[in-house]
C-alpha cells in the first residue's frame, strides 16, 4: 500500500511550500508528497508555472 504522506522527517529536501491548504505541506513549508509535478510544459516565468501535485486538504 502507497502511504499518501511520509512523515516531517522525511520532506522533499530543497522543495518548500507556501501553500498552507495543500495535503502534503507540513506546516513548516516542506512538501511531503512522495513526487513533485510542476507544469506547465511550455512557461515563460515562474507567475506561469503550477504545482499540479497540489491536493487540497
Amino acid at each position: 500500500m502507497k502511504k499518501d504522506k511520509i512523515t516531517e522527517s522525511n520532506h522533499i529536501k530543497g522543495i518548500k511550500c507556501d501553500v498552507t491548504n495543500c495535503h502534503y505541506n507540513d506546516k513548516q513549508q516542506y512538501c511531503t508528497a512522495d513526487e513533485v509535478h510542476i507544469g506547465p510544459q511550455f512557461a515563460t516565468c515562474a507567475a506561469d508555472t503550477v504545482c499540479a501535485s497540489f491536493k487540497p486538504e
